[in-house]
């Protein structure tokens, strides 16, 4: 199965994603939030550095619940209109 080019709207999703995770686990270590996920810490990396743009949503459920974000809030943010479009 061949696997479609994401977008850059998908891209930068992935990017966003990654950027509020990072900013939700604050202080506490890759290590630590990846575990308690049940994901291993390249995987955790790769979502917080948007290299995996599109990761599954038991893996998202999964670190959001660790880090305090609820889902709603997870989504709203992600998918919010790029504020620096003019």
């Amino acid at each position: 199965m061949v696997r479609l080019p994401l977008s850059p709207e998908e891209l930068e999703r992935g990017r966003r994603l990654g950027a509020l995770l990072r900013r939700a686990r604050a202080e506490r270590s890759m290590l630590d939030v990846a575990l308690a996920a049940g994901i291993s810490p390249e995987t955790l990396r790769k979502i917080e550095t948007g290299r995996i743009a599109t990761p599954a949503f038991a893996t998202i459920a999964a670190v959001a619940g660790e880090v305090g974000l609820s889902l709603d809030a997870l989504w709203t943010d992600v998918h919010a209109p790029d504020r620096t479009a003019s």
